[in-house]
């Protein structure tokens, strides 16, 4: 009687006891085992360094692209179009035309109607802005190497 219970006890303690420790060697090899294989993969994909370019002098700025371009900007503070003057005629002596809009929902019912050659700028203050570009005129795609 009570000697095979307290033995059949025992088992059990001991089978309890061995999954434990199945468990816990799992859950601390399992974590080094993916660090092992992420190091091995970027040893695999070593990073590429770019050689240093000197400075040159790219010339002139190519303006018949920028004909009758059209740049709105939201909202019209006095900041804004000072800003706007200098963008207009200090870089582009002619072609490059500056409308204002008094809200956003203006600015963007703009570049609907002339998408190809319309860009917005919405001023959240004298020193931050925002760009907005209609969905017809091509983002720059940045590709971002890994460090």
């Amino acid at each position: 009687g009570v000697w095979r219970q307290t033995r059949a006890l025992l088992f059990k303690n001991c089978l309890i006891k061995c999954r434990t420790k199945k468990s816990s060697v799992q859950e601390v090899l399992f974590p080094l085992f993916f660090l092992f294989w992420l190091i091995l993969m970027s040893m695999m994909h070593p990073h590429r360094k770019y050689e240093e370019m000197a400075n040159t002098d790219l010339g002139p700025l190519d303006t018949s692209v920028l004909m009758n371009f059209v740049i709105g900007y939201t909202p019209p503070t006095p900041m804004a179009r000072e800003i706007m003057k200098k963008v207009a005629f200090d870089n582009f002596e002619d072609g490059l035309i500056t409308e204002e809009y008094l809200s956003e929902e203006e600015l963007e019912e703009a570049s609907f109607l002339k998408p190809s050659n319309f860009v917005g700028v919405v001023f959240k203050d004298s020193m931050s802005y925002q760009l907005r570009f209609h969905d017809s005129i091509a983002m720059s795609s940045i590709y971002m190497e890994s460090r």
